[in-house]
């Protein structure tokens, strides 16, 4: 099968996806950007989660515009580029092209990292040997070429290499060049992670700066990364410089598959059976106004036969999840696991939060998720300031898994989430007890127990894990009223929950009494009504007395 996205090695990675038996063309999205050639504003910055073709994107734009030996022309004759006519096509092979990918620049310290960076611009120098014979460059100028070229430049002199190569190119080719820095944002991470955050900051600023900001041998740049880190100063002062989030319509379409794309594909392997369930699984993601399914996932579907599993994975921002979750309120935490219960919750996006916000700020947390790709926004909400309030959820059931991996199993509540699933699931009432009342003493204060919708939000929360098996409501209409919480099985024969709470401050009440009386609710208002009325015909009922840090579990 041809693939859209697939590691190979930089440059040849899109030549060889173009001979295989399908493609999916994005040649298009030249068609957007040759115009920026002739305008001011010509050095755009995309984000994207990881896995939506960033790579293979700006190799694609590397291939076309690339000035080579090689007649490039043939990689695109049968693309949409070509049909666009002269205006487009005559910029085919025509650059200088600088190209940098920071994927792999993840080392602890920052001397490390700045042997890695130095040996990605030597070997970018190295690829333009043709400079060594150039018959109009300076013997000065060679000299710095070879400087760099060699791996031996100073920290100062690497700061300078975009502008250094640039120049040389322009000089030499007689035309401005093009620039292309693909994940720019990883080193940065890893800088914020291991504490060398601002010396990789300062060093990218001036690299940066010295590339993009007012050079004149620039004629297009290209950056994409996870994150937009603008707020940094990194970009300080850059006129030129667009960026495009996933909440913008810029160029939407782009980076991963379209619905269309993803029909077309399914109808040449003959699978077009398989599209709801490939929706299911890997759509449900929302670029500016264009929903985009998940191409790596998607492609790893059909290639495995079209079974459904959870292929995609961000490890790139775990670190970073895991650090904000560190510092998570109890009430984030509890709308993390409303989340996993399929609900939606509104957030304030922030598309440029820095990365030592985090620690100042734990509501963070639901930007680097959306931005990293385990949310989707479901409503936007522009703000005065330039940012979102949305209404935010996981995307599909494929998230769903890896959200409750890599999320969810990094907050504190998790194992004991777990523990009290499995009580309940096993129907043993005594452990269910135990396991809340040991919750609560080591967890929650007096005051968080002041009335029965915190105990709800709590019980919640802890029955999210749950997810994976049974559609999780809440306070929703059955029967002659609104039960607490319901527990609809995914899988024909697995029994059905009904979940009633009650509260009291009244140290004299009864709890056992107040927790039957919740039981006899669930029977008088006949909550199981709609469980019956969707074939579940094994109902456990279940009725909870809170009072301060105790509770009785009553089972009918």
């Amino acid at each position: 099968m041809g693939m859209f996205l697939n590691s190979i090695e930089p440059y040849d990675k899109y030549k060889t996806i173009t001979k295989g038996l399908y493609f999916v063309d994005k040649t298009e999205l030249l068609e957007e950007l040759i115009p920026a050639l002739e305008q001011e504003q010509r050095f755009f910055c995309i984000t994207r989660p990881r896995r939506f073709g960033k790579t293979l994107n700006m190799d694609m734009l590397r291939v076309f515009f690339e000035k080579t030996n090689e007649d490039t022309s043939v990689y695109f004759k049968d693309k949409q580029i070509w049909q666009c006519g002269d205006y487009y096509t005559k910029h085919q092979g025509q650059y200088p092209v600088i190209f940098l990918t920071f994927k792999d620049v993840k080392s602890m310290t920052w001397e490390e990292t700045f042997q890695k960076i130095r040996r990605l611009i030597s070997l970018e120098f190295i690829r333009h040997n043709e400079l060594e014979t150039s018959s109009v460059l300076t013997a000065y100028e060679k000299e710095q070429y070879h400087l760099l070229a060699k791996d031996s430049g100073d920290e100062v002199d690497c700061q300078m290499g975009l502008q250094l190569l640039s120049l040389l190119l322009h000089k030499h080719y007689g035309r401005e060049c093009i620039i292309i820095i693909d994940e720019y944002d990883t080193p940065i991470q890893q800088g914020h992670t291991c504490n060398f955050y601002p010396e990789i900051v300062n060093f990218m600023r001036n690299f940066f700066s010295g590339g993009l900001k007012d050079n004149p041998h620039l004629a297009f740049g290209f950056l994409t990364g996870i994150l937009r880190v603008a707020k940094e100063s990194i970009f300080s002062g850059m006129n030129n410089l667009k960026t495009y989030s996933i909440l913008d319509d810029g160029y939407s379409s782009y980076f991963g598959f379209t619905e269309k794309e993803v029909k077309d594909m399914l109808r040449y392997y003959g699978k077009d059976d398989k599209y709801n369930e490939l929706s299911e699984w890997y759509d449900g993601y929302r670029f500016g106004n264009t929903e985009i399914f998940n191409p790596w996932s998607v492609i790893n579907y059909i290639s495995d036969n079209c079974f459904p599993k959870a292929f995609w994975q961000s490890t790139g921002s775990n670190e970073i999840i895991g650090e904000i979750i560190q510092t998570a309120t109890p009430e984030i935490t509890k709308d993390l696991y409303k989340l996993l219960c399929g609900e939606k919750i509104a957030a304030y996006i922030d598309t440029s939060v820095i990365y030592p916000e985090v620690q100042n700020n734990p509501y963070s947390i639901y930007s680097f998720l959306l931005v990293a790709g385990y949310l989707k926004v479901a409503n936007i909400y522009p703000q005065s300031d330039g940012n979102f309030m949305c209404d935010v959820a996981i995307p599909n059931k494929e998230i769903t898994f890896v959200y409750e991996k890599e999320v969810l199993n990094r907050t504190n509540q998790n194992s004991l989430a777990i523990s009290i699933s499995q009580a309940i699931f096993s129907k043993d009432t005594q452990k269910l007890q135990a396991l809340l009342e040991g919750f609560m003493v080591k967890s929650i204060s007096s005051i968080d127990g002041a009335n029965e919708g915190f105990y709800h939000g709590m019980m919640l929360g802890l029955c999210a894990i749950l997810g994976n098996r049974y559609k999780i409501r809440s306070n929703r209409e059955s029967g002659l009223g609104r039960f607490d919480i319901q527990l609809m099985p995914l899988t024909k024969g697995m029994p059905g929950f009904i979940f009633e709470f009650k509260h009291t401050k009244d140290e004299h009440t009864d709890l056992s009494a107040l927790a039957d009386s919740a039981l006899q609710q669930i029977e008088t208002k006949k909550y199981d009504t709609e469980l019956r009325d969707n074939g579940v015909n094994s109902i456990i009922r279940i009725g909870i007395a809170f009072r301060g840090k105790s509770a009785v579990v009553r089972r009918g």
